[in-house]
């Protein structure tokens, strides 16, 4: 029988018992950012049960008043996956149906749950760096057709390392913060060796799963990828906005620059390995060419995570759907990266966050950008009451949401990933 508890929780709900995801939230009545926990609708203060002294006997958490007192997860992120593996089975314990403990002190419960409806969201943590990959093979695929020909579409070194690049972690925010228009430099079509200066015409999404490092790594050190799910806290959605025409102009011979850095909006629950754990699978097939045997892999370690593209246009009131992919189709997964980025001896931190890079499946229903949906503005996605986009418009919100489904009838979700495009205020 699945675990249940005694705050209800709707069937659809994307943060059952089984899940217990961490953010940090604030309210009006207490106005300093902590940490929470989502549970159903509401937030479990985990600062007022720190106070009630209900953490009590968890080695390493013998301060867990302070560590969950402070505006970001990093301190409980630096503790390390036993710790943080106890204090979900604690939580967990406290808020099953049948244990009393939290559910019958009215007293403490009026204290320690908030309406998610009433609270305010931050980032979940102070991201130190910030690394965007390239992981999926039907995306790389996609943009080297589109660019390079069928016979070039995939470079020599991309079935041989996960490929990524660092991004900008000041402009990384939390989902429901607008996005204004980059401008920059770009080509037009009438002369592709002279750029203007122009606010870009190419605005678009990368439906991205983003991972948080936990426990880093010294500098000269490395991580193996038997060990890597150990230093990996938990996982959110990402969006890594992007200009594609300013992207298109600058990115030879250096990589990204001005086209992805002006925003990447991420979902503000951090989804923890352990509870994505029953969801692990196969991922795609690395048999030929295999990779070096610091990248090789002898477990599941890809995710079924049912991930969903949703577009609000200016001219509607309500979002619709215009493309699902699966984190399980990635073909480098979380550990190979993280084994990859510290193999040269690269120190990592906790609160340091890196992306997936685009998830597309192989069909064109599975598509996790509009580059790929309209095939570089070749064709047009129609929505309903007609209207159609070949890349983002001023006025439009996207939202970006993900979820495991369980045998059992649970969803592990991770909440939105939105945000709304204003104007560019330069011309």
């Amino acid at each position: 029988m699945s675990l249940t508890s005694f705050i209800e929780v709707s069937q659809d709900s994307h943060f059952p018992i089984q899940n217990l995801p961490y953010g940090i939230f604030s309210t009006t009545e207490k106005s300093e950012p902590r940490v929470g926990t989502a549970i159903g609708d509401q937030i479990l203060d985990l600062s007022e049960l720190a106070k009630a002294g209900l953490f009590k006997g968890i080695q390493g958490l013998e301060e867990a008043a302070k560590v969950f007192a402070q505006p970001t997860l990093n301190g409980f992120m630096e503790l390390g996956r036993p710790v943080w593996k106890n204090t979900r089975a604690q939580l967990q314990k406290l808020l099953s149906a049948n244990e009393t403990q939290l559910r019958d002190n009215q007293e403490l419960r009026a204290k320690a749950f908030v309406p998610q409806s009433s609270a305010k969201l931050y980032l979940p943590a102070q991201i130190g760096d910030y690394t965007d990959f390239y992981c999926s093979r039907e995306h790389a695929t996609n943009v080297g057709i589109m660019f390079r020909g069928k016979d070039n579409a995939l470079q020599p070194n991309w079935l041989h390392i996960p490929v990524g690049y660092h991004g900008r972690a000041s402009s990384v925010v939390v989902s429901g913060t607008d996005i204004v228009r980059p401008s920059g430099q770009r080509i037009t079509p009438a002369d592709k060796t002279k750029p203007i200066f122009a606010p870009s015409a190419k605005l678009d999404i990368e439906l991205e799963v983003g991972w948080f490092v936990g426990t880093g790594n010294k500098l000269g050190s490395r991580i193996e990828v038997a060990d890597a799910k150990d230093h990996i806290f938990g996982m959110v959605i990402m969006n890594d906005w992007s200009a594609r025409d300013i992207q298109a102009w600058e990115y030879v011979p250096l990589g990204p620059f001005l086209g992805k850095n002006f925003g990447t909006t991420i979902s503000p629950w951090i989804v923890t390995m352990d509870a994505l754990e029953p969801f692990l699978v196969d991922g795609p097939s690395q048999a030929s060419p295999e990779p070096l045997p610091y990248l090789k892999e002898s477990k599941p370690s890809a995710y079924d995570v049912k991930l969903e593209v949703q577009l609000k246009p200016a001219e509607s009131d309500k979002f619709q759907t215009v493309a699902k992919s699966n984190l399980k189709h990635m073909y480098w997964s979380v550990t190979q990266q993280l084994a990859h980025h510290t193999v040269n001896g690269c120190n990592m931190r906790a609160g340091d966050m890196c992306g997936t890079g685009t998830i597309s499946g192989p069909a064109e229903s599975e598509y996790g950008s509009f580059l790929e949906l309209t095939w570089n503005g070749t064709k047009k996605v129609t929505l309903e009451d007609g209207v159609e986009r070949v890349f983002l418009q001023d006025g439009d919100e996207v939202n970006l949401t993900g979820y495991c489904e369980s045998t059992e009838g649970y969803r592990i979700g991770f909440g939105n990933c939105q945000g709304k495009i204003l104007p560019c205020p330069y011309q």
